[in-house]
Order: structure tokens, then sequence, then C-alpha cells
């Protein structure tokens, strides 16, 4: 099957230029002039951008917590990530302590190979780590392709693993070649203020804000990159929130640890004060880190203009405010944290970040894909638009508006962290390896028809001819 799209202009992490991009099954095969020759289908993309398919390396799809399960699972939230844009996902896979790491990647894997409708690969959760832990690893990194590993320091007798869980795991990570994920925040302060808060009866959304700090997620983001500087290790700092975590990554980066940060759209365009609304109204705004005062805003702008940040992940982790938030209305620590982010991402960082001056195009491009695939051992199979690599390719309008709303995305969750927000700027078709998922603002995908992304090790990227691992 040969398809063309013509009239268009190609962006992408280094480049902006008008050419036509012939599609042969599944990969790019020429980017030139005149290509609408023996073709099976012309694409007319005149107006719009081509940017190569999204990555959102951060979700959290089909994933029980506080006694429940998100309400969009890998058919509903792929199927709202490709209208946003993205054609792959990296979920992350939870683990249990005292059960064999294969056990859980094969619950991910029976979630989402009948379900997903774009590309997806996992990262996975490391809690413990003891003798038999070392001996799967190397079988999970360069049999399974899953070459980055979790570690969280928040969320106390649930998901926080101590210090020398997280040092030993990047160490094992610096021999094998994976890269070390962390949510920075200190679970033990965390653990004593919200029993504190809910000890003097208070018990209102905003106490999730306000037993969270921005200094307790500084201090954590400091203390993970020191340890990463005594490995020689890798380390990938999810939601980055606030000001003080973005001074501890430029602190290490500019030592020369290899540090990386991420932060989500919901830190760029929400402030604290959304917990604040009224008849429990701000449950719908719990995560974790949580929303931070506004200033915290410019400081993440800046981080990602400057390279201090360099990719923005979703974190999405929907439930419902009817049944699920609602667990919580009378403490503010069951409510599940969480939120419905992935559909979003593209247009919000494209509106709020180019459309506003506060980005370049090309770096738009490089957050929201090229990074996060040279990262995470995607590049250059996917991550740009280059010949020989798949063909997920995004045809987006800049110059459309529109209004976020719970009415019209297209996730199964009853809400939308951002409704009533005006965005400039939309994806209109998008292929994954080929195929269309979303036409001319019409899903046409199947469930299923995502495939599971074996990934190369981190420093890696693949070689598109042969799918051999080379460095990057």
């Amino acid at each position: 099957m040969k398809k063309v799209i013509i009239n268009g202009t190609i962006v992408t992490a280094t480049e902006t230029y008008e050419a036509d991009i012939l599609i042969v099954d599944d990969k790019i095969t020429c980017i030139g002039k005149q290509l609408n020759r023996d073709v099976d289908e012309v694409i007319d993309a005149k107006g719009a951008y081509i940017f190569p398919g999204g990555i959102d390396p951060h979700t959290h799809l089909d994933m029980p917590f506080g006694g429940t399960v998100t309400k969009d699972d890998f058919e509903t939230g792929t199927m709202g990530a490709a209208f946003g844009g993205t054609t792959t996902v990296i979920d992350f896979c939870l683990t249990n302590k005292e059960e064999p790491l294969k056990n859980s990647i094969k619950t991910w894997h029976d979630k989402s190979k009948d379900k997903a409708v774009i590309d997806y690969s996992f990262h996975l959760m490391i809690g413990e780590i003891n003798e038999e832990v070392l001996e799967e690893l190397p079988h999970i990194i360069n049999q399974e392709g899953i070459t980055s590993f979790k570690v969280f320091m928040a969320y106390k007798n649930v998901f926080q693993a101590d210090d020398g869980t997280l040092f030993r795991t990047l160490e094992a990570a610096k021999e094998l070649g994976a890269l070390v994920m962390v949510h920075a925040e200190n679970g033990d302060v965390i653990d004593y203020l919200t029993k504190k808060a809910l000890r003097e009866g208070k018990t209102e959304p905003i106490y999730h804000a306000l037993t969270r700090p921005p200094e307790i997620e500084g201090e954590a983001t400091g203390r993970a990159a020191k340890l990463t500087e005594l490995t020689h290790s890798q380390l990938y700092v999810v939601h980055v929130s606030c000001q003080d975590a973005v001074e501890k990554i430029a602190e290490a980066r500019s030592k020369g640890v290899d540090v990386w940060g991420e932060t989500c759209p919901q830190y760029l365009v929400l402030d604290k004060t959304y917990l604040e609304k009224p008849h429990f109204e701000g449950a719908k705004y719990v995560w974790s880190p949580p929303l931070r005062d506004k200033h915290h805003q410019e400081t993440l702008w800046r981080a990602l203009k400057n390279g201090e940040l360099q990719t923005i992940g979703s974190d999405q982790c929907s439930f419902d405010f009817d049944g699920q938030k609602s667990l919580g209305i009378n403490d503010f620590t069951k409510i599940p944290n969480g939120g419905p982010i992935i559909e979003d991402r593209m247009s919000i960082l494209f509106s709020e970040g180019v459309e506003k001056g506060r980005i370049s195009l090309n770096q738009f491009v490089d957050i929201t894909s090229t990074r996060a695939a040279k990262l995470f051992g995607l590049f250059p199979k996917k991550g740009t638009i280059a010949v020989g690599a798949d063909a997920d390719l995004v045809i987006f309008d800049p110059s459309v508006k529109r209004t976020i709303s719970a009415k019209t995305h297209h996730l199964a969750v009853d809400y939308s962290a951002f409704e009533g927000m005006e965005v400039t700027g939309e994806p209109i078709s998008v292929l994954s390896r080929g195929d269309f998922v979303v036409k001319n603002k019409v899903f046409v995908g199947k469930a299923g028809n995502g495939k599971f992304l074996k990934r190369a090790k981190y420093g890696e990227m693949v070689d598109v001819e042969s799918e051999v691992k080379v460095p990057l």
C-alpha cells in the first residue's frame, strides 16, 4: 500500500521545510517533491504541519490505585492519545514485592495486547532489590526490551522504596544499560504531614497540596541526583512540578551528572487554586506531585526553553469524579491520585508554548516526541520524520481554535482537567505505521492494532534497516 502526503510543512526537532512524504506499507520510503505518482492514496496537507507522532513517556492505563482502577484502559486511553497526536505511549508496569518481575510484565501484556490502538511499551517498577530481582534484570532488558525502571520515593507503605533500593537500582542500571526513573517526593515527610492534617480535621482536597510542599519534591530530586552522581548512572525525573526540583536538576547537570527532567501540561497551565474549588470539585485536580503556586509555571516554561527540562509526559491516570474521586469526600488521602491529560498534551504545549513564543516549533517536536524516543531506545524508528522510520505522522492544523471539554474528548472518564480552556492548533489526521488511526478527526483505528515495542538500551538507537541496536 502506497500513500503520499503532499503540500504539508514537515517539522522535526531540527528542521522545518516543505516536501512530500512517500509511505510504503508501514515505513517512510522517500521525502522529496512530486512523489504523487503510482500511489494508492494522496493525502493533501495544505496549510498543515506534519509532525512525527508524539511519544508520551508517562502513562498509567488500566492501573489499580487506592482500591479502584483507572477509568481509561489501553483501548480508550490510546484512542484519546491518538486524537491528541500521540502515536506511542510508554506505560508503567507495577510490580509486587516477593513476586517475580515477569509476572507483572505478563499482567501488563494481558491488559494491553488486544486493546491498544497505537504502539506502546512499558517501564518496570522496582520496589525491592534482591538477588532474585538482579538475576531477572538482564533478561528483562535484553529479551523483553524493557530498558527503563521506575522507583517511587513516595507513597509510603504502598509503592515507596528506600534509598538503598534506589542506589542499587542505579548501580544495576549503569551496568546493564537501563534508565532509572524516579517519582521524587519525600514519602516519609508526606506521611507525617498527611496524618497530622487529618488529626487536625483538615480533610478537603486543598490539603493534598499543603501536605506535599514543593520543598520536599526538591529535596527528593536532589537526593536522587546525588545518588546518581555517586553511582555514575543515569536518571530521569518524572513529572517535575516546581522550581525547587528544576534547580536540583540544573545543578546536577551543570556538574555533568546524567540527569533528565520531564514536566506535564497540568503544571504548565493549572495552579494550586484549582484544589480550592467548592463542592469537592477540587478533587478533580488531586494528583502527585500536586499543583503549585502559579509562579512555578514560568520556571517550568523557562526550563523547557533552556533545556533544563527535556520532555513532556501526560502522567495520564484518570478516575471518574463521580464514584472514584468521591471515595475521598471526607478524607483527601482517599482521593485516587491522577487526572485525564493524555488527549490534550500536545495541543496545550503547542498553544501555550509555540503560539505564545515560549518555545520554538522545533523545540515542540523535540519535547513531545524526539527526545523521549532518544532517551527510551526508540530513535530513529520513532520520534522523527526520516527515510526508514515508521510512518507515525500527525497532520496538524495550527490555525484552528477549539475549547477543551469532556463533552468532546474521547476518553472514558467523566470530566476534563482543562474544561473550558481555549487552545489553538489541533491534529486533523494521525497515522500509526502508515495506517490512519484518526482521519479528518474521525476515529478509523482498531483495538489491538498497536504493537508492543522492544526498546534499545540507554544510549543506543535502532538501526532502522536492520533493527540492530547501535550507539546513539
